[in-house]
């Protein structure tokens, strides 16, 4: 991948889109690419946060190891979407693991001329906060419905939390990328077997469409109704 083409992906990043030209090539400079092939690890948690990474094609999960070896997805990333960045910026630790879900290539940029930079332009901290909070956010509303909700509620809610960032087609809103039923089943704390026993009632339903490469809810609103916890 050129040099220049690394350069414009990081212009168009929240993250480094108000910084100077020079600097944008500075970051350049010392940015890699590096690709991972499906259910490789980007890193691990309890690693050194050496590097703050940006997804720039493919799909990466963020995820819990817990003690009974069950993995607990946090979220799911996309094209653009930075991650490690506190861990980074703070000298920590990276406190979950990432993993690719398909084959993926990941922007990295070192530690040291993180931080520098950072220092010079308190935006970037800005624009990592906003981000922290609207991941905290989700993290909240996942871990109260994790608590109180029924399995299909919380199936659903994970859908629509999905869906803000899809697009809608005729069909209605297409999830940006296809959806396993165990990374469903991770995010919404339950088993394969019981998500692939409710979606298939939905694909029924139509509430959903599911074509083998496109995830699409057909009834965002029947889904919501199930999120809150009434009756379809």
């Amino acid at each position: 991948m050129a040099g220049q083409e690394v350069g414009a992906f990081l212009r168009d990043s929240p993250m480094f889109a108000r910084l100077p030209a020079n600097e944008v090539r500075a970051v350049e400079a010392v940015a890699r690419e590096a690709a991972y092939r499906a259910r490789g690890y980007v890193f691990m948690e309890g690693e050194p946060a050496l590097w703050f990474c940006i997804v720039k094609s493919g799909r990466v999960k963020i995820l819990k190891h817990s003690r009974t070896g069950k993995d607990v997805v946090l979220e799911l990333l996309g094209p653009g979407e930075p991650f490690g960045g506190v861990a980074v910026i703070e000298r920590r630790t990276y406190p979950a693991s990432a993993q690719a879900i398909e084959p993926s290539v990941i922007v990295k940029i070192p530690q040291d001329p993180l931080v520098t930079l950072a220092e010079r332009y308190p935006a970037i901290i800005k624009e990592m906060a906003l981000m922290v909070g609207r991941r905290l956010r989700d993290a909240h509303d996942s871990v109260k419905s994790l608590a109180v909700d029924p399995v299909e509620a919380r199936l659903a809610a994970t859908l629509l939390r999905l869906a803000r960032e899809g697009r809608k087609v005729k069909q209605g809103v297409e999830l940006p990328f296809h959806l396993t039923r165990q990374s469903l089943a991770d995010m919404a704390g339950t088993t394969v077997e019981t998500t692939i026993r409710v979606v298939s009632r939905w694909l029924r339903e139509r509430l959903v469409e599911d074509d083998g490469a496109h995830f699409v809810l057909r009834d965002p609103e029947g889904l919501k109704t199930l999120a809150e916890g009434d009756e379809a």
